[in-house]
């Protein structure tokens, strides 16, 4: 938490601070951007914990009124730049409140989605559809914290946005879908919420495919459904798809460090017009969330064996060996990397899946055998590929 706080005693005549989390008047200002109020430090703390550590600085440019410009130029080069300057707020808010909210820590996702909807209405105005992302994230939180009458308020605005807006394409539709869906799970009412997330698939197909990671969330939730309904049947080949397309979108990712560090070390050269994507650019900190939530809820039914669990759970522990490859958790790479490759030599017998198994078991060892368990040089890395 921030070290100290000021009251805002010195406001302008007739001005009325509003306050960051309830836009009650204000009597606590930020002492560090200044450009940030509230109503009591509660609040303040709120703020701080879900979202203004992380954003604090940015406001100053963005809250501090324009510096006078003879030039024209110069006037709509501050202009422009401060419409980036939102924009990438907006983006950072927004991914901050998923992450919260896949971590299952609803309370905290609210402040930055509350900054993400009032940073949209002050680029695009009231209605625009860029509102819909942020009330869906509100509406999520609200679910998450049990207050469902918040939640059908934050819906209604955003489908008030969606019929209104002609600019609400189905990469918005498929979110607000599957947030209704989320909606009528908590409700119990399981006809409706299948019918929300069956729409949900639909829409989010047409965009992304059917074995896109985006598709995967919309499977993930009807199959809890499904399992609620004690339908094991269709929840285990539900899990089994969405683990299917994690496991080969991480797959191609593990390739993907794989090749980026054979060219570093000079081991290879890649072909003419090869352009690998970085892992950020992919695979940000909401998706990593995402992942470790579902996967893990996937795991533990299996392990636990409330569905099927010999022939899977190597499958479903192959693919969390990759992940923790990834975020850098060598220890819980090879932790599931060998229960994956126990499954695999005792029931499965998939050569081609053991030989993967182990060259990732070897990679992830090998890191560990480094100072504080960080990884080898790009050159050692590859070495061991």
């Amino acid at each position: 938490m921030q070290s100290s706080s000021i009251y805002p005693l010195a406001n302008p005549k007739g001005v009325r601070l509003g306050c960051e989390m309830c836009q009650a008047t204000a009597h606590v200002m930020c002492s560090r951007c200044r450009v940030t109020f509230y109503c009591d430090v509660m609040h303040q703390e709120a703020d701080w914990n879900g979202i203004h550590e992380k954003i604090c600085q940015l406001l100053i440019p963005v809250r501090t009124p324009l510096p006078f410009l003879s030039s024209s130029k110069e006037r709509e080069h501050c202009k422009e730049q401060l419409v980036q300057r939102q924009k990438h707020l907006i983006d950072l808010t927004r991914t901050v409140a998923q992450k919260l909210l896949f971590e299952g820590k609803h309370e905290l996702a609210i402040p930055g989605a509350l900054q993400s909807l009032r940073f949209v209405m002050a680029l695009y105005g009231p209605h625009s559809a860029e509102l819909v992302a942020s009330q869906l994230l509100l509406a999520e939180a609200s679910i998450g914290l049990w207050r469902l009458d918040e939640a059908e308020e934050y819906l209604a605005q955003a489908q008030w946005v969606v019929m209104k807006t002609t600019e609400c394409v189905t990469t918005i539709q498929y979110k607000l879908y599957r947030t209704l869906g989320l909606l009528y799970t908590a409700k119990c009412d399981y006809d409706k919420a299948l019918w929300y997330f069956a729409d949900d698939i639909y829409h989010v197909t047409e965009v992304f495919g059917v074995s896109d990671i985006h598709t995967a969330g919309g499977y993930f939730h009807m199959a809890n459904v499904f399992f609620k309904q004690e339908k094991m049947d269709i929840a285990d080949s539900m899990y089994s798809e969405v683990t299917n397309i994690w496991k080969t979108f991480l797959g191609e990712l593990v390739e993907t460090e794989i090749q980026r560090s054979l060219w570093k070390a000079g081991i290879s050269s890649p072909e003419p017009g090869t352009n690998l994507v970085d892992l950020e650019d992919v695979f940000d900190g909401a998706k990593e969330a995402e992942a470790v939530k579902v996967l893990h809820a996937i795991f533990n039914l299996r392990n636990q064996e409330l569905l099927v669990k010999n022939g899977k759970i190597g499958s479903i522990a192959h693919t969390l060996a990759m992940l923790y490859y990834l975020l850098l958790d060598f220890n819980k790479a090879v932790e599931y990397g060998i229960l994956a490759l126990e499954d695999n030599e005792m029931v499965v017998h998939n050569e081609k899946e053991i030989a993967t198994i182990r060259r990732l078991l070897d990679m992830a060892k090998k890191a560990l055998s480094y100072p504080g368990g960080k990884g080898p040089s790009p050159s050692d890395w590859a070495n061991s590929c």
